[in-house]
């Protein structure tokens, strides 16, 4: 059986980072297979979010095909996500429907034990990613976004109000209702979008700055996702 990981503790914890030297964080970026993770201040981090004009022409979620089982052993994306964030042994029925278990959303500070009244976030929306980018990729690459379990914070399990009041907004336009996961919040927007290289309007780089004003030393870590779909 499954069991949870440390990725459900990982949702309530503001991510602080001792920082790298120009040097370390260079070579990180380029690849290395010992460090491949890239850790930056939360400041410099919107700092190296390319700027542009989003565009959502030609948008339609399907061209996002997710929910997959991409390793094979019946457990879907959804499933995955609902088992590694759960605080509590996660309670899987048939060939891997999950029933139970305990989850913390951390939009809302909710802890919730019934999985149907969650839902799988992408923390940057398909539609944000697709004027932010993804309108450019193949089909694969969108297929390995909509379905990113290889960082803990590109997807995750929230209450199905919070997540359906965010629908496809940015940050300019949505925040969580609990100002304590405003920092949380968008520190995993900007590790998704520096890990997926994708870019961001002035608005949104606004609204990032405003946020990270009163984040202190937060940092963001992500490391570069794979360029061969």
């Amino acid at each position: 059986m499954k069991t949870p990981t440390m990725r459900g503790l990982a949702a309530v914890a503001l991510l602080v980072l001792p920082l790298l030297s120009a040097s370390q964080t260079q070579s990180q970026a380029q690849g290395r297979t010992e460090a491949k993770v890239v850790q930056i201040r939360l400041q410099d981090g919107i700092a190296s979010l390319p700027l542009a004009t989003e565009h959502r022409a030609g948008y339609e979620r399907t061209r996002f095909r997710h929910w997959v089982d991409e390793d094979h052993d019946h457990c879907n994306t959804r499933a995955e996500v609902l088992i590694a964030e759960s605080r509590t042994e996660p309670v899987l029925e048939g060939a891997c429907t999950v029933t139970a278990g305990t989850r913390f959303s951390y939009y809302d500070g909710t802890t919730v034990t019934d999985p149907a009244k969650l839902d799988i976030d992408h923390l940057v929306p398909l539609a944000e990613a697709w004027a932010s980018g993804a309108s450019q990729w193949t089909p694969a690459r969108r297929e390995a976004y909509a379905n990113d379990l290889g960082a803990e914070r590109s997807l995750v399990a929230v209450t199905a109000r919070t997540n359906r009041s965010k629908s496809d907004q940015d940050p300019a336009e949505w925040l969580p209702p609990a100002a304590e996961a405003y920092c949380q919040y968008v520190t995993d927007w900007v590790s998704t979008k520096l890990r997926w290289k994708l870019t961001a309007d002035p608005a949104e780089i606004a609204a990032l700055n405003k946020v990270a004003d009163g984040c202190g030393y937060a940092a963001v870590a992500y490391e570069p996702a794979a360029e061969d779909h």
